[in-house]
């Protein structure tokens, strides 16, 4: 179906919305949290749009990884608010950005290695009229390898990884307990390619230097099923797009947008990225972007609080005993 069409008909479908939710988007606020598996005691608060890499490891991979948010109003409350990350010349239209760097402990296969949204229970009575149109428009003119059961018990929208991500850099191989290389500084933006042997990687498996036509090569069942992601191999990675509007709470697509914060109740909250094996179950990596608001947000913002007063302790010890010690010299 042309584009126009698909707009039309998204457009008709969005004028059934229902009235918006009765809360105003400020008394919201998003945490972002990472960790090596879905259980969220597993995981760690991320510092959104800072320098500050979340380390990520289990018996797969090790990782390091940054998030970046354009317009964040979220926890922990020292993060800014966007990144420098969003002035470079290839993103001044993203609205986001998973960035992260792993190495794996062992050789993966990348055949059934997906990226993607999943949730532990049913969404289907939260949709949005016109999600259908939606991810039609998404599937059609924006990532061909996505597959999507949004009716489903768990429902889930996966793509092979090696054609989700939207930037990928093979390195070299790293000796074990070498330090992990982080994600790319904020201002350093991974650019698609590789490291030292990882040229010949690219080279042996005739990878396009576009990102964009490595990842359609990737599409292909039988591409896939000669990469491997070897063990100790450092590799590179960033997902990003300029539809998702965090700070807005609104899904953006060519022709409409979509107010996603009527449609969150207390299942259905937390936006979850994962890294994993999708015949095995087996999770590389997971990312959660949480919506807190009410009782919950009251009682991370008073965590936060705490936090804060505890730095500002130490940095004011640590004044005090230099100041000390300079005195005494």
């Amino acid at each position: 179906m042309a584009m126009d069409a698909l707009k039309a008909k998204a457009k008709s479908s969005l004028s059934r919305d229902p009235s918006p939710h009765p809360d105003e988007p400020d008394k919201y606020r998003l945490l972002v949290t990472a960790g090596p598996s879905y259980d969220p005691s597993t995981h760690q608060i991320v510092h959104v749009n800072t320098d500050t890499a979340t380390s990520i490891e289990n018996e797969f991979i090790r990782a390091k990884l940054k998030v970046r948010i354009r317009g964040y109003r979220g926890l922990p409350s020292s993060c800014p608010s966007s990144s420098p990350y969003f002035e470079n010349a290839a993103h001044l239209k993203d609205q986001y950005s998973i960035a992260f760097s792993f190495v794996p402990k062992k050789d993966l296969p990348s055949l059934d290695a997906i990226w993607g949204n999943d949730f532990d229970h049913p969404v289907r009575d939260r949709l949005p009229p016109g999600f259908n149109t939606a991810f039609r428009i998404v599937k059609e003119f924006i990532d061909p390898g996505l597959e999507c059961d949004a009716y489903a018990d768990e429902p889930w929208l996966y793509g092979p990884a090696l054609s989700c991500w939207f930037g990928l850099r093979i390195g070299e191989k790293m000796e074990p307990g070498t330090e992990l290389l982080e994600a790319p500084e904020a201002n350093d933006v991974l650019k698609e390619g590789a490291d030292g042997s990882g040229a010949d990687i690219r080279q042996q498996h005739a990878l396009p230097d576009n990102n964009e036509k490595r990842r359609k090569f990737f599409l292909s069942k039988a591409h896939r099923e000669g990469f491997t992601f070897e063990k100790d191999r450092l590799y590179q990675v960033d997902f990003f797009n300029p539809y998702l509007d965090f700070g807005n709470f609104a899904l953006k697509l060519p022709g409409f947008s979509i107010k996603v914060i009527k449609y969150i109740d207390e299942k259905s909250h937390t936006l979850r990225y994962v890294f994993k094996n999708r015949v095995t179950e087996e999770v590389y990596l997971c990312v959660n972007l949480n919506l807190l608001w009410g009782d919950q947000l009251q009682r991370a913002l008073k965590a936060d609080e705490t936090q804060l007063q505890e730095l500002a302790a130490a940095k004011l010890n640590d004044h005090n005993g230099t100041t000390k010690n300079d005195d005494v010299d």
